[in-house]
């Protein structure tokens, strides 16, 4: 009990740290679909790897933090090897909820994007269902078909991609079946006169298979060995990426500059942003621009979803004008994101606006901007 407590107080301990670390996510992030497939092996009874049960699945999942995470799994199997033939293609099927832990990030911290060679820990339960064509067999075993499962397994995963959004990985794994009586008890005559019937004892499935009297019990001789490989797809997150981002603490120095910053733009003499306008296109003969011809959009840091403050001050922007909208982004994170992001930002003012009758010249990502943090989108009314 002892040793329980403190890996739970371990555990909740990692999933602090990595909810202190990265990026709010939100519901629909960090999903990821897969199929994978392999051979399954009874663990005792008889000559091993002798044989081999094919099965094919598919997994969806989601990563809560970097370290832990939920995951559906459903696989089918295409023999019950060593016992003889059910009369069906697909012979049983196993449908499992099964936690994952990303021992990589668990014990070496998580930097940012997934490691290229990462290693996880699953574990969980499932249900089994047998299938079978032969009505003698569907009688006699009418009461045990349905299993309660359980599974223990390892990924060795390698993470591929221009941004880690696919995986490989080979999975050894461990699986019990929580086996019932393989027959139900019956009255049967005892040839004894003082006691004419009694309930037979139920019959062993062989194999070393024992009966569990209906009771969940990990048993090695109701277990088998599965080797599987898979293919996973992250799909895409809200902050443009495929897996977490890291978030850098800021301390109320740089919130201060920033704060400072943005009212020096607005406070800027014209003539100054006259320049600054017309370094930026130099070609095009610009109107002397005015504080009040400003419209600054700022946005929480990674993100370039629209407050409701940003939605209310573009509302100012009248329907029918020409504007320029620029955005731009704060040093953390790659120059990649980091040009991505500002252009998502640029785009999304500037869609927010077209639905309103204003006409967008132009929406354009300049990345980082100065080496303080930049979160904005600047509207130019022309």
């Amino acid at each position: 009990m002892k040793k329980l407590v403190l890996m739970l107080a371990a555990a909740s301990m990692a999933a602090s740290v990595s909810a202190q670390t990265v990026a709010e996510s939100k519901a629909f992030d960090n999903i990821y679909v897969g199929i994978n497939g392999g051979v399954a092996t009874k663990t005792t009874g008889h000559k091993w790897l002798s044989d081999l049960d094919p099965n094919a699945g598919i997994r969806i999942g989601r990563y809560f933090t970097p370290v832990f995470g939920l995951a559906i799994e459903g696989n089918a199997y295409f023999s019950n090897k060593p016992w003889t033939s059910t009369g069906t293609v697909v012979r049983a099927t196993n449908a499992s909820l099964l936690g994952t832990v990303n021992l990589s990030n668990w014990f070496g911290g998580y930097k940012g994007e997934p490691r290229t060679f990462e290693v996880s820990a699953l574990y969980g339960l499932g249900w089994m269902h047998v299938f079978t064509s032969n009505k003698a067999f569907k009688d006699a075993t009418a009461d045990n078909r349905n299993r309660m499962t359980s599974k223990a397994a390892l990924d060795f995963a390698f993470n591929f991609g221009s941004e880690k959004q696919f995986q490989f990985y080979v999975e050894p794994s461990i699986n019990f079946a929580f086996l019932g009586q393989s027959k139900n008890k019956e009255l049967v005559a005892t040839g004894n006169a003082l006691n004419p019937v009694a309930l037979a004892d139920h019959q062993e499935y062989g194999y070393k298979a024992a009966s569990q009297a209906g009771q969940p019990a990990y048993n090695i001789n109701n277990s088998f060995v599965q080797l599987n490989a898979g293919f996973i797809y992250k799909f895409a997150n809200s902050n443009g990426t495929h897996n977490f981002t890291i978030v850098t603490p800021r301390d109320q120095a740089e919130i201060d500059a920033l704060n400072a910053q943005i009212n020096e733009l607005r406070n800027r003499k014209p003539e100054v942003i006259t320049k600054e306008v017309v370094k930026e296109v130099p070609s095009v003969k610009v109107k002397e621009f005015t504080v009040s011809d400003l419209v600054f959009v700022t946005f929480a840091q990674g993100k370039s979803a629209l407050t409701n403050d940003a939605k209310a001050a573009l509302n100012n922007v009248k329907e029918g004008v020409h504007v320029q909208v620029v955005g731009t982004a704060s040093p953390e994170g790659s120059k990649e994101l980091n040009d991505r992001l500002s252009q998502a930002r640029a785009d999304v003012v500037a869609n927010y606006l077209k639905g309103r009758g204003v006409i967008v010249d132009e929406a354009t990502g300049k990345g980082v901007q100065g080496v303080t943090s930049n979160r904005l989108a600047v509207v130019y009314v022309k």
